[in-house]
């Protein structure tokens, strides 16, 4: 009898080597280091995690339809007052049936979630050639001031192929600094340096939203993001920077008035 239960209790315990290389394969989608994440923007990579989350979703819907359809066919009532016969399982089958689906199931959970913990890191290792810039969340704008000193209000523009970090503060309340092109999004908090990035790959305007509720005028609280070439956006920021000098100089003088 000991022999028979160590055997069955041997038996239990490989019922887990489903498991072993569902593992293996889950921890091959995030390599310890990876430098280039395969030339992939954060908004690409979100997207490929994404869909692969809803194949897997749909697959698994659709097996599960199709057992459920054939067990409604295969089992049906033929006849009043009819009732089903339960089938002998032996105590390993019984497991069986309970552990190995759980199992493989576990696997691909695993597989998923380590897809999206390498996503998270992605999202937040922020190159080190990125352009800071300062945003300020207040009721109810989005203030922007680059490395160049340009300040804009509700509009930021950028230079493509140059990564960009947000350092962002709450003059108020919470806001949340939501990018639907770059698929990221991030709280403002008084009191509080919050920080995310982005790569403008593609030319263009995209929106600026705020999904934190923030007052009476939240829904209105949008801005856009502008992408421009190398070119244009040097022009850009030749344009706006051109009094910059003027103005300072007015006011070091306006300073230097009052200390007097």
């Amino acid at each position: 009898m000991k022999f028979k239960s160590l055997m069955h209790k041997v038996m239990g315990a490989m019922l887990a080597l489903p498991l072993i290389p569902s593992l293996a394969h889950a921890f091959q989608a995030a390599p310890a280091h990876r430098a280039d994440y395969n030339g992939w923007t954060p908004h690409e990579h979100y997207d490929a995690v994404w869909h692969e989350t809803m194949l897997d979703i749909t697959v698994l819907g659709v097996v599960f339809a199709i057992v459920t359809f054939a067990f409604m066919i295969m089992y049906r009532r033929h006849g009043h007052g009819e009732r089903g016969k339960l089938p002998h399982l032996s105590g390993q089958a019984k497991i069986g049936w309970v552990v190995i689906p759980c199992m493989l199931f576990l696997g691909d959970d695993l597989f998923l979630y380590v897809k999206g913990f390498d996503l998270h890191n992605h999202f937040r290792n922020v190159p080190a050639d990125a352009t800071e810039v300062k945003l300020t969340g207040s009721m109810w704008n989005w203030n922007y001031v680059d490395v160049n000193g340009i300040d804009s209000d509700n509009e930021l523009v950028v230079k493509q192929g140059s990564p960009v970090v947000l350092r962002m503060v709450s003059d108020d309340v919470l806001h949340s600094h939501y990018m639907n092109r770059y698929r990221v999004t991030e709280d403002l908090m008084p009191g509080r340096i919050t920080w995310q990035w982005f790569m403008p790959d593609q030319l263009g305007e995209s929106v600026v939203t705020c999904r934190e509720y923030c007052g009476t005028m939240h829904s209105g609280m949008y801005g856009k993001i502008n992408v421009l070439s190398a070119e244009d956006y040097d022009a850009y920021v030749a344009e706006q920077t051109a009094s910059v000098p003027a103005v300072t100089g007015v006011a070091s003088a306006a300073t230097a008035a009052d200390k007097i």
